[in-house]
C-alpha cells in the first residue's frame, strides 16, 4: 500500500506539472497584455513597461515559468490582476460554496441512478426499462440552462417551494443540486443498468439463488458490491468536475461557486485566477481517483492495489 501511495503521489506531482506547463503555455498565446492590465488603461507606455519589469514578464518564457513554479512550491498561485488580491484567498472564499453544492449534487445523482438504474435491470426488456433508458437519455441530453430554468420556473416561480437564487441555506442548495442530479443520473442510470446486468449472469448469483438465499440478500449482498465498483470511478471524476466548477448551473442559479470565479477571469483573462482554479480543479481530479481507487479494495476484497 505505501509503495502504491509513493507511485500514486509522484503521478500526480507529474500530471500537475505537465498541466501547468500546458495551460501556461495557452495562455502565454493569447493576445492580451497582462502588464497593461495591472497597469490600467490610462497608462503610459512607460510604465507599462516599468509594470512589466516589476511582473518579470520581461523574462524568457522559461525564466517566468520557473518563477512561477517557484512560487507554487511555497503555495503562492499569484495574485488577481483584476481584483488585485491573492488568488488562493479568492478561491478560498469559494471553496465552501462549491465543495457544498458538489456533495449534494453528487448525492441526487447516486439516489436518482443508482435507484432507477437497478430496477432498469432487474426488469430489463420490460415498459419500465424502455421508459428509464429513455428518461436517462433525455435527462443526458438535455441542456443544463434549460433544465436550469424550468426548476426554477415551475418550483421557484410558480409553486414558491424554493428561493428563486443565492447561497446560505439547505433550501438555495436543493435546485441546483437537483439539477446536476437529474442529469448527471442520467449517465449513472445507464452505468449501473449495464453494471447490474453483467453481474446477474455471473456463476456464483445463480448459485446463490440455487441455495435459496433471499432476494433481498442476493441484492445487496452479491449483486451490489459487485455492481458499484464502475459507479466508484465515475464518482471521482466527478468530483474533480465539480471543484472546478459547473459554470452554468452557477449562473442560473447564482451560486457563488468557483465555477462564477473562472468566468469572470476569463472574460477578464486574469491569467493568475485561470491558472489557479485550473490547478485546483487538477488536484480535485487526482484526488478524486485516488480516493475511488482506494474504495474499491474496501468494497471488493479481491481487488489489490501493487
Amino acid at each position: 500500500m505505501a509503495g502504491y501511495l509513493i507511485r500514486r503521489i509522484i503521478q500526480a506531482l507529474m500530471t500537475l506539472i505537465g498541466i501547468s506547463l500546458i495551460t501556461f503555455l495557452i495562455l502565454f498565446m493569447l493576445p492580451a497584455d497582462p502588464a497593461r492590465q495591472v497597469a490600467g488603461r490610462t497608462a503610459s507606455a512607460e510604465q507599462v513597461e516599468q509594470v512589466r519589469q516589476q511582473m518579470g514578464l520581461d523574462l524568457p518564457l522559461w525564466q517566468q515559468y520557473g518563477r512561477y513554479l517557484g512560487k507554487l512550491a511555497t503555495g503562492d498561485l499569484g495574485r488577481s490582476y483584476e481584483q488585485r488580491t491573492q488568488v488562493s484567498e479568492l478561491i478560498a472564499a469559494r471553496l465552501p460554496a462549491t465543495l457544498w453544492l458538489m456533495l449534494a449534487a453528487i448525492a441526487c445523482e447516486l439516489i436518482i441512478g443508482l435507484s432507477v438504474g437497478a430496477i432498469a435491470a432487474f426488469r430489463r426488456n420490460t415498459q419500465a426499462d424502455r421508459l428509464v433508458m429513455f428518461g436517462a437519455f433525455a435527462f443526458v441530453s438535455t441542456p443544463q440552462f434549460l433544465l436550469g430554468y424550468t426548476l426554477l420556473y415551475v418550483f421557484a416561480f410558480w409553486l414558491g417551494w424554493f428561493p428563486i437564487g443565492g447561497y446560505g441555506s439547505f433550501s438555495h442548495v436543493v435546485l441546483p443540486a437537483l439539477t446536476l442530479g437529474l442529469l448527471g443520473g442520467g449517465w449513472y442510470a445507464r452505468m449501473m443498468r449495464s453494471s447490474v446486468i453483467e453481474v446477474l449472469r455471473q456463476d456464483f448469483v445463480r448459485t446463490a439463488r440455487a441455495k435459496g438465499l433471499s432476494r433481498a440478500r442476493i441484492i445487496f449482498v452479491h449483486i451490489v458490491p459487485n455492481a458499484i465498483l464502475p459507479i466508484i470511478a465515475m464518482i471521482g471524476i466527478d468530483i474533480g468536475i465539480f471543484m472546478s466548477g459547473i459554470v452554468v448551473v452557477e449562473s442560473v442559479f447564482g451560486w457563488p461557486g468557483i465555477g462564477q470565479l473562472t468566468w469572470q477571469a476569463i472574460q477578464k483573462v486574469d491569467f493568475p485566477i485561470i491558472m489557479g482554479v485550473t490547478l485546483v480543479s487538477a488536484c480535485a481530479i487526482v484526488l478524486g481517483n485516488l480516493l475511488a481507487d482506494l474504495a474499491a479494495p474496501l468494497i471488493d476484497p479481491r481487488i489489490r492495489l501493487k
